[in-house]
């Protein structure tokens, strides 16, 4: 019997209180924008610094992880992002905005980093993702339905900063630096920990692209809100809540794709729904009516998450270390801290539709090479039958099923392994007459 797998939820918290930040951007934009009478371009330009920030942080502390220890540079992303961003909300001088979004953008970076690199040391890490892409996604769904009935500039920073205090309790189950050191030196005896970064081509072919992926995405998520607004003359509680629902919808998404599993690989849902993201940018940005803006933005919230989650798991499955997770992850943050900016620009000098226009044109272009790493890295798929007809169990079905621990049998999408026959010199032929035939009609003791 295998044992039954133990959720990670401290990690779930803290990948929560990363992602928090980045889904909040649409109001944290507009709040700024209207709270601090900024133009639409700075407001854009304080959330790309916090984004840009955040993947500083991802970068700076990739290799790092192991040899501090997750529960260190956890807590002290946690604080960075509680005092950055409660600083940001307390305030109205805008230089001390910046600076606080700034120090919390940090934070939030820094959490992420330390999330992502133990998840991709866990058996099963898309389980894992799609447990925060859940949590983060109901937690902003809320946020969307509370605060445009609440006056303030800084409520969304606030709602960060509180998360951030509210996951440091989880943080005492994370191993410390002297448990991060003793995993990096029983990562080297196994062979995992060396100099040299494995997948190396994939790796940065996905990293390039997922950070203009990114930057298509958080272009328009972060001018959504003035799309509904001003091209779609909705109020500020009418897109709260088409937000609210476009992220209940995400949590679908999510659930549909954590019960799909890798039973369709990888490529499909990548490549197929950065398709369909593609055409709910391009119908997002051109609505002129509620039914047009919820429609594409409720679409288009379904299937991001969705293949977010695959492009976790394909970064994370590059490298057991989690080095190639983290160094993704860090290249789509910046994307997203390009994306307020190049989104309030385009939509300034171009207007909304071309803007989407250009986007969705953007993420077919880019469709290509992430799913060309997925089919290059993840293999033929491999089918039950498959396995069946090679003598052995179906060891497809099982590995995609609860409480099959990696590494026992194969992985759905997992090059099939090479038949080699073995020649047996000098094998005995048994004579006819060592053996009778059997025969069900016979007595027994029959003649």
């Amino acid at each position: 019997m295998y044992a039954p797998r133990t959720t990670p939820w401290p990690l779930v918290a803290l990948f929560t209180a990363g992602y928090l930040a980045p889904y909040l951007l649409p109001t944290t934009v507009g709040r700024l924008e209207r709270g601090l009478d900024l133009t639409p371009t700075q407001a854009g330009g304080v959330g790309s610094l916090l984004l840009l920030s955040s993947a500083t942080a991802g970068f700076l502390l990739a290799s790092r992880v192991e040899r501090t220890g997750a529960r260190t540079l956890a807590r002290l992303g946690l604080v960075l992002a509680a005092v950055g961003y409660g600083g940001a909300a307390l305030t109205t001088s805008v230089p001390a905005v910046v600076a606080g979004a700034v120090v919390g953008g940090f934070g939030s970076g820094t959490a992420t980093t330390v999330a992502a690199t133990r998840i991709a040391a866990e058996k099963d890490p898309h389980r894992a993702s799609t447990l925060g892409l859940l949590s983060v996604s109901a937690l902003a769904g809320a946020v969307y339905l509370t605060v445009p009935h609440l006056p303030g500039h800084g409520l969304t920073l606030a709602a960060i900063a509180l998360t951030a205090l509210a996951v440091w309790p989880l943080t005492s189950r994370l191993p410390g630096g002297t448990a991060g050191q003793a995993a990096a030196e029983s990562a080297e005896a196994d062979g995992f920990a060396t100099g040299r970064l494995p997948h190396r081509r994939s790796g940065m072919v996905l990293a390039g692209a997922m950070l203009l992926w990114s930057l298509a995405q958080n272009a328009l998520w972060g001018v959504s809100g003035r799309i509904g607004v001003g091209q779609a003359h909705l109020s500020e509680p009418t897109v709260g809540v088409v937000f609210a629902v476009a992220l209940g919808a995400g949590l679908l998404g999510v659930l549909a794709a954590g019960a799909l599993g890798s039973r369709l690989g990888r490529a499909l849902p990548i490549g197929g729904g950065t398709v369909v993201i593609a055409c709910c940018i391009a119908l997002s940005a051109s609505a002129t009516g509620l039914g047009s803006f919820a429609f594409g933005e409720i679409a288009w919230n379904t299937f991001y998450p969705v293949v977010l989650s695959y492009l976790i798991g394909l970064a994370a499955s590059l490298d057991p270390r989690g080095r190639w997770a983290v160094l993704v992850g860090s290249a789509s943050s910046l994307g997203t801290a390009a994306g307020p900016l190049t989104g309030s620009v385009l939509s300034a000098q171009a207007g909304f539709p071309v803007m989407g226009a250009v986007l969705a044109v953007g993420l077919l272009l880019v469709a290509v090479p992430m799913t060309g790493v997925a089919l290059h890295t993840g293999g033929r798929p491999l089918l039950p039958g498959a396995v069946r007809r090679r003598g052995g169990h179906p060891a497809a079905v099982v590995a995609a099923t609860t409480g099959t621990p990696s590494g026992v049998v194969p992985e759905v999408g997992a090059p099939e392994q090479p038949v080699v026959e073995i020649a047996l010199d000098g094998a005995a032929v048994p004579a006819r007459g060592a053996y009778d035939t059997a025969a069900a009609t016979r007595a027994p003791g029959g003649m």
